[in-house]
């Protein structure tokens, strides 16, 4: 069976196992399997896959229609336009996260400023890596309670050369900080905000994700709320709160914050919040 046919049978099989983007899941499992471009597929459209690549791609097919999520089986997601490595220890990037970081860039457009930046619970460190590379002379510090997720955000920031400006610190949310850390210009977040009821009608994928990185196990807004409340004191003059959310939307705005934008995506859904200190106006 040549390439093409086979791609065909398997995003047939990824159909039927309900995945959402079969032939494109083919695609990259083969590409994957195969340390091969998408340009390279078309080009051996009519060729046979060699055994040794043949059995790889059929191991990583078994764990895809199990709906274990694409990016942990290849190990990679692009967020930015930027590879980051991920793993079940960290939450898999998504596209929604990257309005975070056009709500900074609208806000700071003098890329050689020189800015402080605070990343809470950050995961693979996208967030974090991504404004230290579109920052050059900024500084950041990315608190994770996982060692795990910051151990693998340390070799993204590696691979992508921005360890140098990141600061990793361990421990829960703003409880993390010292007084050494500074102000910051933005405290930035995509924190736990899928609510407990939600969690019972995700998609399989999800399942395997870090649940602590998903959900408050209430209502959604719990880690929303603490880091509105708590954020305040550590901004700078002129500083920012950016926050990521879902279904739960916003909590109350604090008296000390006035909400700056209401984030929304192309579709009008709700996505996130920037919000500004009052006192600093």
């Amino acid at each position: 069976m040549g390439v093409g046919a086979l791609l065909r049978e398997t995003a047939n099989k990824l159909k039927q196992a309900g995945c959402d983007s079969p032939y494109l899941d083919a695609e990259l499992l083969l590409m994957h399997a195969w340390q091969c471009s998408r340009i390279d597929l078309i080009i051996r459209a009519h060729h046979v896959l060699p055994v040794d690549v043949r059995q790889s791609f059929e191991a990583l097919l078994r764990r895809r229609m199990k709906r274990e999520p694409l990016a942990y089986i290849i190990g990679v997601k692009e967020f930015w336009s930027r590879p980051f490595r991920v793993s079940p220890d960290v939450l898999i990037p998504r596209p929604e996260t990257e309005h975070l970081i056009e709500a900074v860039l609208a806000r700071f457009p003098d890329r050689n400023g020189h800015y402080q930046f605070c990343d809470i619970g950050a995961g693979s460190g996208c967030i974090a890596i991504t404004l230290a590379a579109e920052y050059p002379q900024s500084s950041i510090v990315a608190i994770d309670i996982s060692m795990q997720a910051l151990q693998l955000a340390q070799v993204n920031a590696v691979s992508l050369d921005v360890s140098t400006r990141i600061a990793w610190c361990q421990g829960d949310m703003l409880q993390a900080l010292l007084a050494k850390d500074g102000l910051f210009d933005v405290v930035i977040s995509n924190p736990p905000y899928v609510t407990a009821v939600e969690m019972a009608n995700l998609e399989p994928e999800l399942w395997l994700e870090p649940r602590h990185a998903l959900t408050d196990e209430a209502d959604g807004l719990q880690f929303l709320a603490t880091i509105l409340n708590e954020a305040p004191k550590h901004l700078a003059q002129n500083g920012y709160i950016i926050v990521e959310t879902g279904a739960c939307g916003l909590p109350t705005t604090p008296p000390s914050l006035r909400i700056d934008e209401e984030i929304c995506d192309l579709a009008g859904l709700l996505r996130g919040g920037v919000y500004r200190d009052v006192a600093s106006r």
